[in-house]
């Protein structure tokens, strides 16, 4: 029996109406491929921590046309797993929730878009297959990840105005049909400047994704932080002093971006490196990428998810940068620079004291969906609630069982959820012969149909566990 996700304990019920900010939430679609804890589809997803959900990636295609990249995952012919379909029918948990299909991302490159957005036919051709796709498989939206305009393989002479033409026809034909347009940009000067008339830009989009994370990593000659909020001593650099999170924001506002529609992007995972001889400090140098994640399996990357699942077996020692107000832990020789809940609050401190338009996780499978760290699934999305949305979230109480060797009713006898037979309000979740139980706050009632706690007019408690 395949392992479904508790969504959330306290999820359903979490209203966004009324909120002027957006919490933009990415979902990498390939996570589901994953082993283990790291599996994610979209049964984990919690359609009520976002006020946007979006679907990463679809590709382009040279004609000028969004292309379907995991046709088994993403469609249902074939007997594939029909994951768009689920992915918005999640509106029907949330009906405030929007869904937003991505086109683009790292893998992506820039070739095909510069080709596109340096065709007028081309790019009218997109827009029109835009709205038709976005119609068929009734999302509400469409994401723009270019990576990047002028850049990896692009037209370094011509992108920066071909993006903007680019987004003038597709707001022409999404507006017209009700449909949003968003964009994910880079972050920093040295290569927004490249890519970006931000004043232009501006006028098009209802919103800017600004990806201010991986501004640090083993690319670096030095140890840094992934996502800083300010500069550091150690940035001695013009170059270096761009790469934090308040330098690229106020590049993007001071060029011309409604600060409205801005989005402070902040990472779900951590950026490593291997020290030498012990030299923690930020601005150290160092031996290259961190070990890998169990999950992500990236050198130099580390999920939140996977911090959290090490630290049952593993002791990191925490540190607390000062300067740059972002954590990082330490054990042996690794070092990982992430965001933890605290870091996230003064990042959600900072978009509203700039007045700016919410906030943007890359990406939510990284989150602890799990709640390996003992705070409840999903802690730096609902932390990003809460600060944003003033969301409270009680706390949910989980308290480990042994496995059992006698025929009782929570008896681990397959992986999976099952509810007491007793008491509706508690459930078990059996994973690899071992089993845990939990307890839904009060007030609600475990759901068998949809393996989450919900109110209790909404489940039947007469079904026993199957």
């Amino acid at each position: 029996m395949r392992i479904l996700l508790l969504s959330a304990i306290v999820v359903a019920f979490v209203s966004f109406s009324g909120a002027q900010q957006k919490i933009v939430c990415y979902h990498g679609t390939w996570s589901y491929y994953r082993q283990g804890n790291g599996k994610f589809g979209v049964a984990q997803i919690d359609p009520f921590l976002c006020t946007h959900l979006v679907y990463a990636f679809f590709g382009i295609a040279p004609e000028g046309a969004i292309r379907i990249l995991d046709p088994w995952l993403d469609l249902e012919d074939n007997y594939g797993l029909g994951n768009i379909k689920k992915f918005n029918e999640l509106k029907k948990l949330n009906p405030k929730l929007k869904t937003i299909a991505a086109v683009g991302g790292w893998n992506e490159g820039s070739t095909t878009f510069s080709q596109v957005a340096n065709s007028e036919a081309k790019r009218k051709r997109f827009a029109k297959s835009a709205v038709e796709f976005l119609e068929k498989f009734h999302f509400d939206g469409l994401d723009m990840d270019w990576e990047y305009p002028g850049q990896r393989g692009g037209n370094p002479s011509t992108d920066k105005k071909a993006f903007t033409l680019f987004l003038k026809d597709l707001s022409e034909a999404l507006h017209a049909k009700g449909f949003i347009l968003s964009a994910a940009t880079a972050s920093a000067e040295f290569s927004a400047e490249i890519s970006y008339d931000i004043a232009e830009v501006g006028k098009y989009l209802d919103y800017i994704g600004i990806m201010t994370y991986d501004l640090h990593g083993s690319w670096d000659q030095k140890i840094g932080n992934n996502a800083p909020l300010y500069a550091g001593s150690w940035d001695e650099t013009a170059r270096e002093r761009q790469l934090n999170v308040d330098a690229a924001i106020s590049y993007w506002l001071q060029s011309g971006a409604p600060r409205e529609k801005i989005l402070l992007g902040v990472p779900s995972y951590g950026r490593g490196f291997r020290m030498i001889n012990g030299q923690s400090a930020p601005g150290s140098p160092h031996a290259g990428p961190s070990d890998p994640g169990p999950h992500t399996r990236t050198p130099g990357m580390l999920g939140f998810n996977e911090l959290c699942e090490t630290r049952q077996s593993q002791k990191w020692e925490d540190h607390w940068d000062e300067q740059q107000f972002v954590p990082y832990v330490t054990k042996g020789s690794q070092w990982i620079g992430y965001d933890d809940e605290k870091s996230l609050r003064f990042k959600a401190n900072y978009v509203q004291s700039h007045n700016l338009g919410g906030m943007m996780m890359w990406s939510i499978e990284t989150d602890d969906f799990k709640g390996f760290c003992g705070r409840g699934a999903f802690p730096l999305l609902k932390e990003i609630n809460s600060a944003l949305l003033g969301t409270n979230f009680p706390p949910v109480e989980t308290t480990p069982v042994p496995s059992v060797t006698t025929q009782k009713p929570q008896e681990c006898l397959q992986d999976g959820f099952s509810r007491d037979p007793d008491q509706c309000n508690v459930f078990y979740i059996c994973e690899g012969g071992n089993i845990y139980q939990f307890i839904c706050p009060e007030g609600l009632v475990f759901d068998t149909v949809n393996n989450i706690c919900n109110w209790p007019s909404l489940v039947d408690c007469s079904l026993k566990r199957e």
